[in-house]
């Protein structure tokens, strides 16, 4: 079984004074997470569409998944948690109560406000899990990345084995509940990134290459360039 999950159980704090959690903010004509799911549904591989949102807001989804139109029955609306860590083990637990996972199943996990995901990128992370358990997408650092505390520089990394995380990231459903059964609830709380659960358990995760234009609408100035995209794509 394939399964896709669309993470936005977050509010969104750093989008600023706004009236909705960002992932349902307009892009155009649409929610940003409508975009996004759009992406998913034409993936025949998906048995499940998984989407995962506070508890406040799962009806909510479905008023707008309805509004415009969205219906696909392989898609779930579940509750998210409040780190990006416990959103991921609610969806764990739901495919848990559907089926007992295998050795083959696959947890395709994605950004809600990453609406620019392709088709390419989907379809590479898919078929790395042939070979690997974890995967990741990533474009490769165009800056300088310095590394720092208390407002001093501790370390510069070579710039040429540095690269900017993106989504999706995906997991051997398997291999995941293992290495994460591994982790404290501190280690849990702290880790902001799926795929460094893998790592820490000596996992080897496979690097897939991203898109300059996968942003993660974060900020205003995010969404600004987010609708600039979307113009250019039109």
């Amino acid at each position: 079984m394939i399964i896709a999950q669309i993470m936005a159980g977050g509010i969104g704090k750093r989008m600023g004074n706004v009236p909705l959690p960002k992932q349902f903010l307009m892009l155009g004509s649409k929610p940003i997470i409508i975009h996004t799911i759009e992406k998913f549904i034409l993936h025949s591989e998906f048995e499940l569409i998984l989407i995962s949102v506070p508890d406040d807001w799962i009806s909510y989804m479905e008023d707008i998944l309805n509004k415009y139109n969205v219906q696909d029955k392989r898609i779930r609306v579940i509750s998210g948690g409040k780190e990006r860590n416990d959103t991921l083990d609610n969806a764990l637990k739901y495919i848990a109560e559907i089926k007992t996972a295998t050795e083959e199943d696959m947890l395709i996990t994605h950004d809600a406000v990453r609406p620019f995901v392709t088709r390419r990128i989907i379809e590479n992370n898919i078929e790395s899990l042939s070979d690997f358990d974890a995967v990741d997408t990533v474009i490769a650092a165009t800056d300088t990345i310095v590394e720092g505390n208390d407002g001093v520089i501790t370390n510069i990394p070579i710039r040429d084995m540095m690269y900017q995380g993106q989504t999706p990231q995906s997991f051997r459903i398997g291999a995941l509940k293992r290495s994460l059964s591994k982790l404290s609830v501190e280690e849990r709380q702290k880790m902001s990134d799926s795929a460094k659960i893998m790592l820490l358990d000596g996992k080897k995760v496979k690097m897939v290459d991203g898109e300059n234009f996968n942003i993660k609408i974060t900020t205003p100035y995010d969404l600004t360039i987010a609708n600039a995209i979307l113009e250019n794509l039109h």
